[in-house]
């Protein structure tokens, strides 16, 4: 347990002492959000892979295939779809090259689409940051075999994250991803036949667990399996299509040719690593079965690295997990202050503010937003409510996927979107999430049917609200003025 501990305490120690010392290249609103827009192909592939490659991977993903089995499958394959649809964009949003979608927003739509798009976003990161350092927790409590609680765990993560987003912003984010990124992929990889050797070979999973894990659509989905399959898969992918983090990093490269190159090698590294996590989550979960023993779902994969695989190889899959907390939390706090100084405070307080007070003000907001992280999921630990990192991303996924995205790739792709429908299907999208995941379960809590108001997953009615509202008051209104639309499309402007 020791050796663990301090290994895993050398790198972040490392790592801080890397961080301060990238701090002192932190001099402008540039190095702050996007990194002095000075990445090359290497780090915007493993930026990108950390990015995206959080606790939805390592936590909630194998929560997910703990539960259902080989159908979690659909919940990553969201993403890769999303990606291979973002490369035939990445090249355009590089060379608009600003700081936050909302910049794409307000070109498109007007200064209150950037205002509300700020705002549902903010809700939704936020939300992300919160499962992290919950993520972080079970981390820390499986390295000290239960020496440290997850309660005390998430405050540790939480401290670490909010120091290390402070410290030097983008530029601390994506020159920390690079050997984050790295180990990640190393360790899901040689990790995979040690635990597949341990649960019994190839065939342990079909022998062991549940018929309905082997399907594609499992019965544990709730009452309308396919639905609610297809809407991790919607979730995951339209959560990707628009998600800032992702943005900031096309805008943080050094050309647009850098952008797209990179995307290619993301969806390979992607593929990889959210498919052997499930593989890891499955085999883990058959292993624990066959041997009687009950454990967290949300930690099946950490479990693993400790009872399944060699030391070395345990502690280079612990160390992946404990990384990608930390860049995932870093990039999704980075975020949101970035939309609050760009897309509140400079657009509507104070335009003319200069370079040092907005980069001094970022970080004090990242101190901030990162407590209000941890209150989401401080609060209901002392409450003592049920806490499943599968649900806070859910959620988070939705309301980010129906608010923005329809509007933001409209922005991007179709010239025929006006302002007042990008705005409608902002507001529309974020208020029928709110409505169908928060307020009805509450309110009427007799039509819910596993987890879903009347057994219908939120995001199919939450999307077709807010793609329709999109076409629909588009073509109501007037056609975009042309020279709208010249910055975003100078081929045939």
């Amino acid at each position: 347990m020791y050796t663990y501990i301090v290994i895993i305490l050398v790198y972040l120690a490392a790592l801080t002492v890397y961080n301060f010392m990238q701090a002192r290249k932190v001099k402008t609103q540039d190095d702050m959000m996007v990194a002095g827009r000075s990445l090359g192909v290497t780090k915007m592939v493993f930026t990108l892979v950390c990015t995206w490659i959080g606790s939805g991977t390592f936590i909630a993903g194998a929560e997910y295939a703990y539960r259902a089995g080989w159908s979690s499958m659909w919940m990553p394959a969201g993403a890769w779809v999303g990606i291979a649809i973002i490369y035939f964009l990445a090249g355009k949003i590089r060379t608009f090259g600003q700081y936050t979608i909302g910049d794409i927003l307000e070109e498109r739509y007007g200064k209150f689409a950037r205002l509300f798009g700020a705002i549902a976003l903010i809700i939704a990161f936020t939300t992300i940051v919160s499962y992290q350092f919950r993520a972080g927790g079970y981390i820390i409590n499986v390295i000290t075999d239960g020496a440290v609680s997850v309660e005390a765990g998430q405050a540790l993560a939480a401290g670490f994250v909010i120091l290390f987003t402070a410290i030097g912003g983008m530029i601390a984010v994506a020159h920390t991803d690079l050997p984050n990124g790295i180990i990640i992929v190393l360790a899901c990889i040689i990790a995979v036949p040690f635990v597949v050797v341990t649960a019994g070979g190839l065939g342990a999973p079909a022998a062991t667990l549940p018929a309905s894990h082997m399907m594609v659509f499992s019965p544990d989905f709730g009452q309308y399996p396919l639905l609610k399959g297809f809407s991790y898969f919607l979730a995951t992918m339209f959560l990707l299509l628009g998600v800032q983090s992702m943005y900031q990093k096309f805008y943080s490269a050094k050309t647009p040719a850098d952008a797209k190159k990179a995307v290619l090698l993301w969806i390979v590294g992607t593929i990889v690593v959210e498919t052997v996590v499930v593989v890891i989550a499955i085999y883990a979960s058959s292993y624990y079965i066959a041997e009687g023993i009950t454990i967290d779902p949300a930690s099946v994969v950490l479990r693993a690295a400790r009872d399944m695989v060699p030391a070395p190889v345990g502690l280079l899959l612990l160390a992946a997990a404990v990384v990608v907390v930390l860049s995932t939390g870093m990039n999704y706090l980075l975020s949101p202050s970035t939309n609050i100084m760009r897309d509140i405070y400079q657009r509507f307080i104070n335009p003319d503010a200069t370079q040092t007070r907005m980069v001094a003000l970022q970080k004090v907001l990242i101190v901030v937003l990162g407590l209000v992280a941890f209150l989401l999921i401080f609060i209901p630990t002392v409450m003592k409510s049920e806490i499943s990192v599968l649900k806070y991303a859910y959620f988070a996924y939705t309301i980010y996927g129906v608010a923005i995205t329809p509007a933001l790739l409209a922005a991007l792709a179709w010239k025929r979107a006006t302002k007042a429908g990008g705005l409608t299907s902002i507001l529309s999208g974020a208020f029928m999430v709110i409505m169908l995941d928060i307020v009805i379960p509450y309110v009427m809590p007799q039509v819910m049917i596993d987890g879903d108001p009347w057994g219908l997953p939120s995001i199919y009615p939450a999307l077709l609200v807010s793609i329709g509202t999109l076409v629909i008051v588009s073509f109501m209104t007037p056609k975009p003025d042309a020279l709208l639309l010249a910055k975003l499309f100078p081929e045939k402007a």
